[in-house]
């Protein structure tokens, strides 16, 4: 009996032990015994860089009031939407999530997604994005809140474009300048190449990305009619087939073969000397690229004042369907997407942020070519758009995408798969 007791009082030693060396543990005691409202806070946050920085705005707000104590729960990509539906469906959700900022109206009409629209006013709205917000909305209803998003910049090889006798502080405006410039910079060995100026499939931009940005940044969807075999997007796609044509499916085909990150990244690595890519791929050049000279520009007009649109993506926080505590998950929410919190984000992850006052206050914070980098995101935010699922459309790209590989890879030609793609897309309206 002795030896048993002496064991039961043991385990209970070490749990207590455990328990007061667990935040989670302690504070749900501290819950137990003051009364505040436990909630669930879902992210895929979960890197030696990012989850640091959310558990610590997550600490901020639990130590900032008395009623909510918030718990954060980090669920790997991919998982974390998937099981969001799950525990949707079973009744027993998470109260607060990070989700896609595209597709909020599809979560909406499914009924995945709480209505917040009682929580939020034109004050609040108004601290944010209004082509961010817009994408929030639903049939005059608030469904989530924008939380952070992206847009895409050229960045290009001073010291390259200064070896070829280009100006190394004034990139190129258009699409006929930019062939220009990337002739130049192009280095051939014999037949074969040693650098590429350019080549638009590159980086973190697409077919879609060129045949927007030469539509007057009009999407596939406008105004909920299709937008797809339009000359522009036919012209678009027949100038990335020159591009192809020119380098050589080979040529192509051996430069993405040696592709990788960091060091290895082709424009860090001066393989490449002009690149489309998301503003945070500043911090690889940052962290890896030390040596190279390089600038940032707005993605090259189809021709001077067409504009230089960029897609842009991004993220939004959301009240799950079924959740248990929606008042209090909305108080986090707005703690959440309020300047203070915002900055933190944005300076901490280098992060293009929803709010807009916490956006221009960032800059204050940063300094050399991290504040260059990051002044020009928050100026290309001005001609970045969202191109939300539409309802009547859910599932238009895996339709279209097929249509536009065709046309890349020389199957069908590019106005006849647009049409194709517009006519089979038809099909699919709700």
């Amino acid at each position: 009996m002795k030896r048993g007791l002496a064991f039961f009082l043991a385990v209970t030693m070490i749990i207590s032990l455990l328990a007061g060396c667990s935040g989670e543990q302690s504070a749900e005691a501290e819950k137990t015994k003051d009364g505040k409202v436990v909630i669930d806070f879902w992210t895929f946050w979960g890197s030696e860089t990012r989850r640091p920085i959310i558990e610590k705005i997550v600490n901020d707000y639990n130590q900032s009031q008395d009623k909510v104590f918030v718990k954060h729960t980090f669920l790997p990509w991919g998982d974390i939407w998937t099981k969001n539906l799950a525990s949707v469906a079973a009744g027993n959700p998470a109260d607060v999530i990070v989700n896609d900022i595209n597709t909020v109206a599809q979560r909406a009409e499914n009924k995945q997604v709480e209505d917040i629209s009682e929580y939020v006013d034109d004050s609040f709205k108004q601290q944010f994005y209004p082509y961010l917000w817009d994408t929030v909305e639903q049939d005059g209803k608030t469904y989530a809140v924008p939380f952070n998003t992206d847009t895409r910049l050229l960045f290009y090889n001073k010291k390259a474009f200064k070896e070829v006798g280009l100006d190394p502080n004034k990139p190129p405006a258009t699409w006929s300048e930019l062939e220009e410039y990337a002739r130049k910079l192009d280095v051939k060995n014999g037949d074969k190449y040693d650098r590429i100026g350019f080549y638009p499939l590159w980086g973190s931009v697409g077919a879609s990305s060129w045949m927007i940005n030469a539509d007057g940044g009009k999407g596939f969807i406008a105004d909920g009619e299709l937008a797809i075999n339009t000359p522009k997007k036919v012209e678009a796609l027949n100038w990335i087939l020159d591009w192809k044509e020119g380098l050589g499916e080979r040529t192509v085909q051996a430069f993405q073969a040696e592709f990788g990150s960091e060091q290895s990244n082709p424009f860090i690595a001066g393989k490449v000397s002009m690149w489309i890519d998301v503003g945070t791929f500043y911090t690889q050049l940052r962290d890896y690229g030390q040596d190279v000279e390089f600038g940032v520009a707005p993605i090259p007009a189809k021709e001077k004042g067409a504009g230089n649109w960029a897609e842009g993506g991004g993220f939004v926080v959301e009240v799950p369907k079924g959740s248990k505590h929606p008042k209090e998950a909305m108080d986090f929410i707005r703690y959440l997407t309020d300047v203070k919190a915002q900055k933190y984000w944005a300076v901490k992850n280098y992060d293009n942020v929803a709010n807009s006052e916490a956006a221009e206050s960032a800059l204050n914070e940063l300094k050399g070519p991290d504040k260059m980098v990051y002044e020009a995101t928050v100026k290309n935010l001005k001609q970045t758009k969202m191109f939300p699922v539409p309802i009547d459309y859910p599932d238009y790209m895996s339709r279209l995408n097929p249509h536009i590989d065709n046309a890349l890879l020389g199957k069908t030609a590019p106005e006849k798969a647009l049409k194709q793609a517009e006519e089979d897309i038809k099909k699919m309206k709700k």
